[in-house]
């Protein structure tokens, strides 16, 4: 049956619709329908009319990157009245929300739907914007801007460093999904970013990003997908559900193997040299540590590799940053509750502080920065 549906949000929102329910349906399915339903409603924006009464302080604070810790803290800000204006170095806003993650994990129009509810609080979103070439941190702070929170992520890829890294047909990961999620490199020549999936991919790692790389590239039209991984299966860092999606869908996971050489053929990838691998005493990280089994070099056929073996933050932002501390692995250095950094009036959190981590630990990181943003600038 349809039933009258209102929601009324803190006075912020109110909804009048209808939802359709089940009878027999228990109390506790009922509950769950109705979060599903809300949840439905907040982000496709079927009829949600929004009335925020924020009252401006005149302070203007710059952020530094659309994903998850950009976005969430200038939603943050911008309710507290601030002026909030977020540069984003690629043509479209979401960071990683956008480029990074397929849309079969998250819908794109769902990331819009966020961004335009942050756009609504009056932040204004400026694109194309590569802070630390187009324009200096310094410079921000010359022109105004108060406070600055830096949430750039952590988009620099990293290789292996073995023969055949500069083969075509070889990508990184971030590359390999922003071609096909960001710039629909699949659409060539319609789009002018083209992607090229082969019969045979390989992906070197087994994290998050490996399986969802794995995944798009079989989606793609991939036969054979193979998961390449120097460490057994207690050892594989995805989440334990992501390897079973990938699983499911005909994923091959080749554990305990670890590429040394990528073969050629006319400038394109044709083949791999791998050597397998056995389990020795915990290193550094806890992990026991994987050593090559002698004389195990055998070749694995395929026509793709794509390197999932992690990123770390773009150094243009700390090399151009005179006085922002960065540590050995060029993250910034940001207080945890506050997301302060060693220079004055910067805050910074998400990707470019821990390095790639999940989502959910960037918007908290937004969060952070957001509140040690206005604690600053509220004592000036």
């Amino acid at each position: 049956m349809l039933v009258p549906f209102s929601y009324d949000k803190e006075k912020k929102m109110k909804l009048n619709l209808e939802m359709e329910i089940d009878d027999n349906m228990s109390v506790d399915d009922l509950r769950r329908k109705v979060r599903r339903f809300i949840c439905v409603i907040n982000h496709e924006q079927t009829i949600i009319d929004h009335h925020y009464v924020i009252e401006k302080n005149g302070k203007k604070v710059a952020v530094i990157g659309s994903g998850p810790a950009g976005i969430t803290c200038a939603g943050e800000l911008a309710k507290k009245g601030y002026d909030v204006t977020v540069f984003e170095a690629l043509h479209k806003t979401g960071g990683v929300l956008s480029y990074g993650i397929p849309e079969f994990r998250l819908p794109k129009k769902l990331v819009q739907s966020e961004v335009d509810g942050v756009a609504a609080l009056g932040v204004d979103f400026e694109t194309n914007v590569v802070v630390g070439r187009s324009i200096t941190i310094d410079e921000l702070q010359e022109q105004g801007y108060q406070g600055i929170f830096v949430g750039s992520g952590a988009g620099l890829p990293r290789f292996q460093g073995i023969p055949g890294e500069n083969l075509n047909g070889v990508y990184a990961a971030n590359e390999f999904l922003t071609r096909v999620n960001l710039m629909k490199g699949y659409q060539f020549p319609d789009h002018p970013t083209p992607v090229k999936v082969t019969d045979t991919v390989c992906v070197i790692g087994a994290g998050n990003v490996a399986m969802d790389a794995a995944r798009t590239a079989k989606r793609l039209g991939a036969k054979n997908v193979y998961i390449v991984y120097r460490r057994g299966p207690e050892e594989v860092p995805a989440r334990a559900e992501e390897v079973h999606h990938a699983k499911e869908e005909g994923i091959i996971f080749k554990l305990l193997t670890n590429p040394v050489k990528i073969e050629g053929e006319d400038g394109w990838v044709k083949s791999m040299e791998c050597v397998e691998m056995e389990l020795g005493e915990p290193d550094a990280s806890g992990r026991r540590r994987p050593m090559v089994i002698e004389g195990s070099n055998f070749q694995l056929d395929v026509d793709t590799v794509i390197m999932s073996l992690g990123t770390s933050p773009n150094p243009l932002i700390s090399s151009t940053t005179e006085g922002l501390e960065v540590n050995k692995w060029k993250c910034i250095v940001a207080d945890e509750e506050h997301g302060k950094t060693s220079k004055e009036g910067v805050y910074a959190g998400g990707d470019a502080v821990t390095g790639a981590a999940t989502v959910i630990l960037a918007m908290g990181a937004g969060k952070a920065g957001a509140r040690g943003i206005d604690e600053y600038l509220s004592n000036k």
